[in-house]
């Protein structure tokens, strides 16, 4: 039997893409309850929408986006609704089943943004909300090697994640007999990797917590642009 959870680069290095099925499964049985239970959040908080507002005008209406990690596609269809050419993409094709039933009009794919089926400079922008929180530290300089060769010369990027510095571990979420981590982060290493990935960080904001909101902890958003 092979080892089908190692991946080679093309550079004689083999990485560990294990966290991609595990990733897949938990999503995958988790989906209907997850879209259920934050329907009606939307596209999330005013600081949200604001700084998705800002991303789009930085963008721009010409060009193609994609929402990476789109979940059931609330944040794509609030970016959409900002006027950006925008596309979904999840790992988990229940997700994407979701995504495209509640969002008929747009148009939802099943891949991984590690591996993009993208030629080089082919988007204007890319998002991911909370998306990358799912990847191992060692293999985000992959990631944003890989968001950098998609995103053509002057593109912007908007990633969110949560503030921390140990992994949330959620386990048996809606009694569903599946386990995942959510890494949190600083932006302050977020910012340097992409940096060191060849983006221009342009704008850090972090949005405090608030014990009687849904915010149980500080929530980062970096933009930068390739």
């Amino acid at each position: 039997m092979t080892d089908d959870t190692r991946h080679d680069t093309g550079h004689g290095i083999r990485h560990d893409t294990g966290f991609l099925d595990t990733t897949r499964t938990f999503y995958d049985a988790i989906a209907e309850d997850y879209a259920d239970r934050f329907r009606a959040t939307g596209a999330g908080t005013p600081l949200d929408r604001a700084l998705m507002g800002a991303f789009a005008e930085l963008v721009g209406p010409e060009g193609q986006v994609a929402d990476l990690g789109c979940g059931p596609g609330r944040v794509t269809a609030h970016l959409a609704s900002l006027g950006l050419r925008v596309f979904g993409l999840d790992l988990s094709a229940s997700m994407v089943a979701i995504a495209r039933r509640e969002n008929p009009d747009l148009r939802f794919e099943q891949g991984s943004m590690l591996e993009l089926d993208l030629p080089d400079g082919a988007l204007a922008g890319a998002v991911s909300w909370y998306s990358s929180i799912h990847t191992p530290w060692e293999r985000l300089p992959d990631l944003f090697g890989e968001l950098r060769r998609v995103l053509a010369p002057g593109g912007h990027l908007l990633l969110a994640f949560q503030v921390g510095d140990e992994p949330h571990h959620f386990d048996h979420p809606f009694g569903h007999p599946v386990a995942l981590d959510f890494e949190r982060r600083r932006p302050e290493p977020m910012a340097e990797l992409l940096e060191k990935a060849g983006f221009t960080v342009l704008s850090r904001t972090v949005r405090v917590q608030e014990e009687d909101t849904s915010t149980k902890v500080p929530q980062a958003c970096l933009i930068a642009r390739r």
